[in-house]
Parts: structure tokens; C-alpha cells; sequence
């Protein structure tokens, strides 16, 4: 039993470094399992199917960042304190990432919602319920942070798309202009989509 799941251990780490390396399309079983060191025919023990790999990939992928999320959005800081530790640490992973391999990596979910969306429905379900919970967890704090008085948004929902969108989007520019400086108008952008009060106004009305 260890040994099998050390196995699948192997071929989804492979997957996943692949993927963000190259893509989904250009991948073969092949070369999947070849990188994971295990022998081809591991592959369907444990995957009927590329694409069912690559929605393990997903799986995995979002339950690690989900973790990390809801460590920073459920923190004791003020709502919108939380909201830019995400924007923070979501740049020290790519800068990590670009000191490491040479390349900012960009975020899996954007990547493969670019090259997979119109071509297999399975990951476009997947990405869909991804970025959904991903816009739910923001709401909740956009929310806390309206409560609070800190923002003056008319719908937290579309704002927290907002949000996602455009923290989506900085890391897809940094990722094709390989500056990881592009991210740095993330929480400037954040505050002005939100309608958020600068402490100077803040302050003044009270």
C-alpha cells in the first residue's frame, strides 16, 4: 500500500512541475512518467486518463492553496489587513518561484484556464468551482471589511469577482513580461476597485 501511494505521490508532484513548466497539452504519459520515476504502465493503475491526472493535479493544487487562504483570510487582523497579506504572499510565491527556476510561473488555475477552458469540459468544471470558492472566501472578508466601514462597494459579490479577476490577471502579466514588478499595483488596484478609505479619510470623518 505505501509503495502505490508513494507511486501516485510521484506521477502528481511529476504532473504538476510538468504543467507548470510547459503546459497540459504538450504532456505525455510517457514523459510524465519517466520525470516521476516509475514505470509507464503505473500511470493508468492509478489515472484512467490524462485528463483525469490533471484533475488530480487541480485537486491537490487547490487544497494546498486553500489552506494557505483561509490561514490568511481568517487571521485576526482587520478585514482588509487580510485581504493584503493575500496580495503579499501571493507575490513572495512568485518572486520564490522566479528566483528558483528563472521564469515567474504564474497561478496553475489561470494557466490552464487559458489552454483548457474550451477544450475539456471536466477542467473547465473544475477551474469554475475553483475560482467560485476562491471569490467566495474574498466576499466573506470584503463583507467584514464593509461591516467595519472600510469599504464602500454596492456588491460585495461582483466585487470580490473584482478582486479575483484582477489579482488573476497582475499575475498574468507578470508571468508574460517574466517581472514579477508587475504585481506590485495589486493592493492599490484592490483598494480602488473595493471604494476603500485611505486612513488620512478615514481618519478626517472621525
Amino acid at each position: 500500500m505505501g509503495r502505490t501511494s508513494n507511486a501516485r505521490e510521484k506521477i502528481l508532484a511529476a504532473a504538476r512541475s510538468l504543467i507548470e513548466l510547459r503546459g497540459y497539452s504538450a504532456l505525455g504519459t510517457a514523459e510524465i512518467c519517466k520525470v516521476a520515476g516509475v514505470p509507464k504502465g503505473s500511470f493508468y493503475y492509478f489515472f484512467e486518463s490524462k485528463e483525469a491526472l490533471a484533475l488530480a493535479v487541480l485537486d491537490e493544487h487547490w487544497a494546498t492553496q486553500r489552506r494557505e487562504w483561509t490561514r490568511i483570510l481568517s487571521g485576526d487582523a482587520e478585514p482588509l489587513q487580510r485581504l493584503r497579506q493575500l496580495f503579499e504572499e501571493t507575490e513572495a510565491g512568485q518572486r520564490a518561484g522566479q528566483q528558483s527556476c528563472g521564469t515567474v510561473s504564474g497561478c496553475m488555475f489561470g494557466n490552464l484556464t487559458l489552454e483548457m477552458s474550451n477544450q475539456t469540459e471536466a477542467i473547465r468544471e473544475r477551474l469554475q468551482r475553483i475560482f467560485d470558492a476562491q471569490v467566495d472566501m474574498v466576499e466573506e472578508v470584503i463583507v467584514g471589511a464593509q461591516e467595519c466601514g472600510e469599504v464602500a462597494v454596492s456588491d460585495t459579490r461582483e466585487g470580490a469577482r473584482s478582486v479575483v479577476a484582477q489579482l488573476e490577471g497582475q499575475v498574468l502579466f507578470a508571468k508574460l513580461y517574466n517581472d514579477t514588478g508587475r504585481l506590485n499595483p495589486l493592493w492599490a488596484n484592490c483598494l480602488a476597485i473595493l471604494g476603500a478609505r485611505t486612513p488620512e479619510e478615514a481618519s478626517a470623518t472621525s
